[in-house]
């Protein structure tokens, strides 16, 4: 039997949570492969990826770069399981796949910084794979050019010490690195532009974008055409199935 997947999510909306793990389910290819757990809302197993054939890690409303004594006990308690977690991947080499928020995280684990220096608007972007990407097992499933979704207030402003730098943009000029059996993407690898929208509104006062915009905010999003970052889950799942 096939090992299953493990998705650690750190979102504390239960709407927000159930949509991303559908999300995760379908662009992945996983279905019901996949199990969810949350690192903000439970104490998880030191063991919790052990069994699995990898680990992916989706996003929050979280910032990692708010200041300390702001952040609530839900999302210092994620912080320090992911943080481990990052760790333990790296040390076993397990494959794991940090995404959004999860970029900030792996970024501090390996001595990089993350800062409030390059935020990126709720819409479709246009990034480039580097020469490593391009030669990357998993990041090659991207064209040269693609366009994903995105919309951060924070990011890392140069790739963290020991990482490779795959993807970039005008924007956000670290977009995607890897780290040994680490992927961590600045971008979201599995919502359509129509699950990105339900998502905005629900976050559509958590400062991402003025409120009174949602409406423009969704009117760009149905107006783009992303497709390409979902094979980078499906690659990534089949090289780790192997």
């Amino acid at each position: 039997m096939p090992k299953p997947f493990l998705l650690l999510q750190v979102r504390p909306e239960a709407d927000a949570r159930r949509d991303e793990l559908a999300s995760m389910r379908r662009a992945s290819g996983l279905g019901d492969r996949l199990q969810a757990r949350s690192a903000d809302l439970e104490e998880l197993p030191s063991d919790v990826a052990d069994g699995v054939a990898g680990v992916l890690v989706g996003g929050s409303p979280y910032s990692v770069s708010d200041p300390e004594a702001a952040k609530s006990a839900p999302q210092r308690l994620a912080e320090r399981q992911l943080a481990a977690l990052a760790e333990r991947a790296m040390t076993r080499q397990l494959p794991a796949f940090f995404t959004c928020y999860g970029i900030g995280v792996v970024t501090l684990v390996l001595g990089g910084s993350v800062d409030r220096t390059h935020p990126e608007p709720v819409s479709a972007t246009e990034s480039e794979l580097t020469d490593a990407g391009r030669a990357d097992p998993v990041a090659s499933a991207l064209p040269d050019r693609f366009t994903a979704l995105t919309g951060h207030k924070e990011s890392a402003p140069v790739p963290p010490p020991g990482s490779v730098l795959l993807a970039t943009n005008r924007t956000s000029p670290v977009q995607l690195y890897r780290a040994g059996s680490l992927l961590a993407s600045q971008f979201h690898p599995e919502p359509t532009t129509a699950e990105f929208g339900r998502r905005a509104t629900i976050y559509q006062r958590h400062g991402y974008f003025p409120e009174t915009e949602l409406q423009t905010v969704l009117a760009r999003l149905d107006r783009a055409v992303v497709t390409a970052p979902e094979r980078l889950l499906q690659r990534f799942v089949a090289l780790a199935d192997r």
